[in-house]
């Protein structure tokens, strides 16, 4: 029988590398898969687009965008947690900036990759959480890193929320000043996965997962770990083992009812989602 090919994407971060270690060794091809990635470098809003519209099977992508997107009409649902750490949003501003308290960036000019993203979404979590309510004219779409870079050195724009390790290397470069850090109050990366895929290849979507949940509790054993991250994604190798060692990746496709209710109650009391929204099936039921 010939193999099954999956259309699979994520950010181009050190986040995803068991998956793409499993590929480069030939695992998921002798479980019957020819999974094919793609690096979605503007980020979760571009991956549930990207979902939406057919060009992707399967995406890693942040758990408050997936959810958030799926109550909106996106047709797939969340097949399993990836990473069970926080993510740590390192908050940003250009080197020029006179911006310097974390305290003072709610009424200024925000960059995010799109509406829907994560810079997007948790900007306004993290605002809503300190008592601020963050306006629509407040944010400049810059797509990714590459259009917040002159973005924050023009000041069009004054903050820029992303993963504080991706951002390190344009810190310590001087290209981006971090004046704080946020963490999502649940795990930060889920998998999911179109409905149409789910019905068509339900086997081959849990062999494909075997793999990653296999990857994954391999690459937490590998002592290795932090010199492949350093040496593949430009991070210090201090910084590299600081994130290793900070982070958990899920072993088994099992995902929580009650962490999804906190990201749904967060999402309301920031008016991501309407508070009387109807929420459908988020997560995948295995026949």
């Amino acid at each position: 029988m010939d193999n099954v090919k999956i259309r699979i994407g994520g950010v181009p971060e050190h986040y995803n590398l068991p998956i793409h270690l499993a590929n480069e060794q030939g695992a998921f091809s002798k479980r019957g898969i020819d999974l094919e990635w793609t690096d979605f470098g503007g980020g979760t809003g571009q991956m549930t687009k990207a979902l939406r519209e057919g060009e992707i099977d399967v995406c890693i992508l942040l758990t408050e965008g997936i959810v958030a997107d799926i109550i909106k009409g996106n047709s797939a649902k969340i097949i399993s947690e990836y990473v069970l750490t926080p993510l740590t949003w390192g908050i940003h501003t250009g080197v020029k900036n006179k911006l310097e308290d974390y305290r003072d960036i709610f009424d200024k000019q925000y960059a995010i990759s799109r509406f829907g993203s994560g810079s997007h979404l948790m900007a306004i979590v993290d605002a809503e959480s300190k008592g601020h309510h963050l306006q629509k004219e407040q944010f400049h779409v810059i797509k990714d890193i590459n259009g917040a870079l002159p973005s924050l050195d023009s000041n069009e724009t004054d903050v820029f929320y992303w993963e504080k390790y991706t951002t390190k290397p344009y810190v310590d470069q001087g290209k981006l000043k971090r004046i704080g850090e946020y963490r999502t109050p649940w795990p930060c990366f889920v998998i999911a996965a179109r409905d149409e895929i789910l019905q068509k290849y339900p086997d081959q979507i849990i062999r494909m997962l075997r793999v990653i949940h296999d990857q994954c509790d391999r690459f937490m054993l590998n002592i290795d770990a932090p010199a492949i991250v350093s040496s593949r994604y430009g991070l210090q190798q201090a910084d590299a083992e600081r994130w290793y060692n900070s982070t958990e990746w899920a072993i088994h496709g099992w995902v929580s009812d009650k962490m999804l209710e906190n990201v749904i109650y967060h999402l309301k009391t920031a008016e991501i989602i309407d508070k009387d929204q109807e929420v459908p099936e988020l997560i995948w039921k295995r026949n």
